[in-house]
């Protein structure tokens, strides 16, 4: 193991579940439409980000959010008042784990050697309201001894300026070693193939099975310095790279 080496997990779609927001959809919608319409506002949400990046703009993550929703409810042709809109954003700093989560963040507390942070698109208040308070992620907060967001550069993953500015929160990126020595936990291609750009090493979290698909970057450099498929494996695979290095 590198001497104290960074992991970064990404928060939504790697510790938390945008796909559990439906089961508040489903309270104003049914289940039906409930499932694809989250699918829908979460790429939305996704697409918001990287427009904004291309245009050099930036908009805070709760406002993308919230816009991100207005746009697929439009789609189904639906819509909702202000006060059902306020508590599904309320709703979503309390999303759900994925199931692999808890354990992997009660083994990772008996580690040492690595610093685990959070490391997110979302503003401050909502990433923090989401470790510190959620009752999924509440109870492991201790684990992560940082929360870093890109509030501070505004700008969004996967942008150069997002993986440096984690680099410089935890003191890291002066030297290609350094910057090496730190790793992203995403569920998000997009944001490994950022990682991978920069230098850091990334494990993507392949929950589905489906192997690495990914075709924007060819050849190792852009592919995930290891592929898992659960939180669970994350430690022994960053272990193994250091062994293997």
């Amino acid at each position: 193991m590198a001497v104290n080496t960074v992991i970064a997990f990404d928060l939504y779609g790697t510790l938390l579940s945008t796909e559990s927001i439906a089961k508040e959809l489903a309270a104003h919608f049914g289940q039906e439409k409930a499932a694809s319409l989250a699918g829908l506002w979460r790429r939305y949400q996704l697409e918001y980000t990287w427009r904004l990046n291309s245009m050099n703009q930036y908009q805070p993550f709760s406002d993308i959010t919230r816009n991100s929703l207005d746009h697929a409810l439009a789609d189904f042709d639906l819509s909702l008042d202000d006060k059902s809109t306020s508590q599904l954003m309320k709703a979503y700093d309390s999303l759900s784990t994925f199931p692999d989560v808890s354990p992997a963040l009660k083994a990772l507390a008996d580690e040492t050697g690595i610093t685990a942070v959070v490391f997110s698109n979302g503003t401050n208040s909502m990433v923090t309201n989401s470790v510190q308070s959620s009752p999924d992620l509440g109870p492991h907060a201790s684990v992560f001894k940082e929360i870093v967001t890109v509030e501070q550069v505004k700008c969004f993953k996967p942008d150069p300026r997002v993986y440096h500015h984690l680099a410089e929160k935890m003191g890291k990126g002066r030297t290609k070693e350094e910057m090496g020595q730190m790793w992203l936990v995403s569920g998000n291609p997009f944001d490994v193939v950022g990682a991978r750009a920069v230098g850091m090493q990334a494990a993507w979290v392949d929950r589905g099975g489906a192997g690495w698909t990914d075709g924007l970057v060819r050849g190792e450099t852009g592919r995930p310095t290891a592929v898992v498929k659960g939180l669970g494996e994350v430690v022994e695979a960053v272990k193994e790279y250091c062994r293997s290095g």
